[in-house]
């Protein structure tokens, strides 16, 4: 439990340094001066010191650790365009770097070989993972397929499907989770929301109409079944 509550104490203070205590102002001016950004440096020391006083007085070694790195990586960052895939390796590397303070302070090679060999032998880990990767890229193209005589018929029917890919992605994951955890109620008030937003436009072809229909029905049926069906002939702890 104490390495637990250290790890959640570093996590809060990389959530408050990093996107409630730091001025929009720093940032700018670090995407300007990139190093040579006094604020840089300056937001390096606050989440250190952040993390050195919630963790305890015993742990410098790790606030030196986060001082560097965090200071590193936000330097890196600020060469970079403004884009998604990069706030989120910047994000990515500061968990990361977090994760492997824990694991040195808490942590050997043994409990994580442990760890590992547990899951390896573990049928539900691998069944619920397969799962998951199938709703993601193979269960959209199986769907893209399913509705391409649909989708040839409507303009920018591209951007419409590549828009669709990530929102039925994510959907699926969702409703796998909820059938997996019994909450077929929340199911319902997802796909209920869905609709109001998705399917409340007016003037919208009627082609376009039936293959967005078609494709969520599809997307939704198929994981609700694949769901039902891993809980009922494989799980054995859920």
């Amino acid at each position: 439990m104490t390495a637990l509550i250290w790890l959640c104490k570093l996590i809060l203070a990389h959530l408050l340094t990093d996107f409630i205590l730091q001025p929009k102002t720093w940032v700018e001016d670090r995407n300007r001066k990139h190093f040579s950004s006094g604020y840089l440096y300056l937001h390096g020391f606050i989440t250190a010191l952040t993390a050195y006083i919630l963790i305890g007085w015993a742990y410098w070694l790790t606030a030196l650790v986060i001082l560097i790195s965090h200071t590193l990586i936000d330097g890196w960052k600020s060469y970079r365009e403004k884009s998604f895939i990069y706030f989120f390796t910047d994000q990515l590397l500061h968990i990361l770097v977090i994760l492997a303070c824990w694991y040195f302070n808490f942590f050997g090679w043994d409990d994580i070989r442990f760890a590992v060999a547990g899951l390896n032998n573990n049928p539900d880990f691998w069944i619920l993972l397969a799962a998951y990767v199938f709703q993601t890229v193979p269960a959209g193209i199986l769907i893209g397929e399913a509705t391409k005589k649909w989708r040839e018929k409507i303009d920018n029917a591209e951007s419409l499907a590549n828009a669709g890919k990530w929102i039925g992605m994510i959907e699926r994951l969702i409703i796998l989770t909820l059938v997996v955890l019994d909450q077929y109620e929340t199911i319902g008030l997802l796909i209920a929301t869905k609709g109001i937003i998705r399917f409340n436009e007016k003037d919208r072809p009627e082609t376009k109409t039936e293959y967005l229909v078609i494709g969520t029905l599809l997307s939704i049926s198929m994981c609700i079944f694949i769901g039902l069906v891993i809980k009922k002939f494989f799980l054995i702890s859920f």
